[in-house]
């Protein structure tokens, strides 16, 4: 069965790998989008999904818009019976939905209809979810609004992240789709109508999700720290011996039962840096200070020492 894979971030590759070893699919085309400036020289730079297209030896395309009538032409000609859409950052129109003979479907990380949009990933572990997972479903015009065919789930650990969460989530997804479509190309897939009621919406990221307002709970700080790790990154400002600084908080833990000012801290030891929130406080154990590298909690105090009494806070 020849499928035609739309992906771009690094959530796609584990699916296009999967697919094209797959005994039952060939990959016959890959859109991707264009390669991008990125660094302080702006070099331009191929998504990660393009560097695997390549290694995998698929055809790649890189339109600027999938209106374009050349490249919806060119996957016309492939016949394809399958469109998988994985992490593409574009919108697919109806005439590219349903260029395939079995229709598109598209692997998402979260349980829908809850958390449709860009960052379910984050929002789940920023909103203190104790579960979450990946849905394959049949795709329409709405965002993240079709059918679902397969879903399974997955408890969010204590010692998650968004890196460890994501590097799941794609791999979970990558099995998942084969299933999917094979269920789907055999008349044997249930489509089931998602319960709009019950949607939810992940936004997008932006610079004020990444700003830690020490009063909110323990618990709250907490998780932003590892939604955003490793990157953007959760951040505050300290004052320094030369001046206030940017530090990012990159990894943490939290403790109950401690009491203090929010985003004093209120103990240093071998564990890290123990910062007062309501209802307890969030143990720093991996910094960045701003225009340098990650640091230890360690590190960061040979270098910048700090002293019980301190506080970090969100703007100063």
């Amino acid at each position: 069965m020849k499928i035609v894979f739309f992906g771009t971030a690094d959530f796609a590759c584990p699916t296009l790998r999967r697919l094209a070893r797959h005994p039952s699919f060939e990959v016959v085309g890959v859109v991707t989008q264009p390669d991008r400036p990125k660094g302080r020289a702006g070099k331009l730079t191929p998504p990660p999904v393009k560097l695997l297209a390549l290694d995998l030896h698929c055809k790649v395309f890189q339109p600027e818009s999938l209106k374009s009538p050349t490249i919806l032409s060119q996957l016309k000609y492939m016949r394809p019976d399958f469109s998988v859409v994985v992490a593409f950052g574009k919108i697919l129109q109806r005439d590219a939905l349903d260029l395939p003979r079995h229709g598109s479907f598209n692997v998402h990380a979260s349980l829908l209809p809850k958390y449709r949009g860009p960052a379910p990933i984050q929002r789940a572990i920023m909103d203190g979810c104790e579960e979450t997972g990946v849905t394959i479903m049949k795709m329409d015009e709405g965002l993240d609004t079709g059918d679902i065919v397969l879903q399974q789930s997955t408890h969010i650990r204590d010692t998650d992240n968004y890196e460890t969460l994501h590097n799941r989530l794609s791999e979970m997804g990558a099995e998942l789709i084969g299933e999917a479509l094979l269920l789907a190309a055999d008349g044997r897939a249930r489509f089931i109508p998602q319960e709009n009621k019950e949607a939810s919406y992940a936004q997008k990221i932006t610079r004020d999700d990444e700003l830690i307002f020490w009063e909110t709970s323990k618990r709250r700080v907490w998780n932003q720290i590892r939604a955003l790790y490793p990157g953007p990154g959760a951040y505050c400002h300290i004052q320094l011996e030369k001046g206030p600084r940017m530090v990012k908080l990159l990894e943490a833990d939290f403790e109950r039962f401690v009491s203090g000012e929010a985003g004093e801290i209120i103990k240093i030891d071998k564990e890290g840096i123990h910062v007062a929130s309501p209802k307890g406080a969030v143990i720093v154990k991996e910094l960045q200070l701003e225009g340098k590298k990650k640091m230890s909690a360690a590190e960061f105090l040979r270098g910048y020492p700090l002293k019980v009494g301190q506080r970090f806070v969100s703007k100063l």
